[in-house]
């Protein structure tokens, strides 16, 4: 790293103004307090409001992530599809503790949700399956996802065989590809504010009630 890269990191600085978040303005229900500012997020015309980022931790204790789209939120929790065989499937399957954040930098917010996850029932899957861009379709079945292959060539091998393979009808989802949906148990939402005295609210599920609390940024 150069001296005045170094030098850039050490000395940026941005001011954060934001709206501000206290006890009194928040929701009760943290997934209200989300689905308010989730929207603000798409009004705002937020580049992809959906990316989050997911944190999974392998039975040996290592930790990986990487970005993923939110695909639903309701009361039971926040879901996304994926491909159970991959890295992350293999650690949710040994592992099924879970974190996600989502960074809306334009808003100075960041959401950080900590729970367990659970796969989506066979239904729920089938149905979003369904429908997803047949391309998307066809790659799910082309891709062994996380897996070493030799070169491009062979993954587009693969999806002129299955494309030939369904061709004519209706593409099934693989057994292997699914539904995951996120139950949390603490949800913490940062809203930026000047002088890096920033509004950091909590919730915290104990006994299937939410407690809020304030943090110390």
């Amino acid at each position: 790293m150069s001296e005045d890269v170094q030098n850039y990191l050490n000395n940026i600085r941005r001011d954060f103004s934001g709206k501000p978040l206290d006890e009194v303005s928040a929701k009760a229900n943290p997934i209200e307090q989300f689905n308010v500012w989730f929207e603000e997020a798409v009004n705002g015309q937020l580049l992809d409001p959906y990316a989050m980022s997911v944190a999974t931790v392998n039975a040996n204790g290592t930790p990986s992530i990487r970005v993923v789209y939110m695909r639903g939120l309701d009361e039971k929790g926040i879901v996304f599809y994926t491909n159970y065989s991959s890295n992350k499937g293999t650690d949710l399957a040994q592992n099924n503790a879970i974190s996600l954040n989502f960074f809306w930098g334009e808003l100075e917010r960041q959401v950080r949700i900590e729970g367990e996850v659970a796969k989506v029932t066979t239904e729920a899957s089938d149905a979003y399956f369904a429908k997803r861009p047949r391309e998307s379709q066809i790659g799910a079945w082309a891709s062994n996802q996380s897996e070493v292959i030799s070169d491009r060539k062979v993954l587009e091998e693969r999806i002129l065989f299955f494309q030939k393979k369904f061709d004519g009808i209706d593409v099934p989802r693989p057994e292997y590809w699914g539904g995951y949906v996120v139950k949390p148990t603490r949800i913490e939402f940062w809203q930026g504010r000047p002088s890096r005295l920033h509004d950091r609210i909590v919730y915290i599920n104990i006994d299937n009630e939410w407690r809020l609390e304030r943090l110390a940024p």
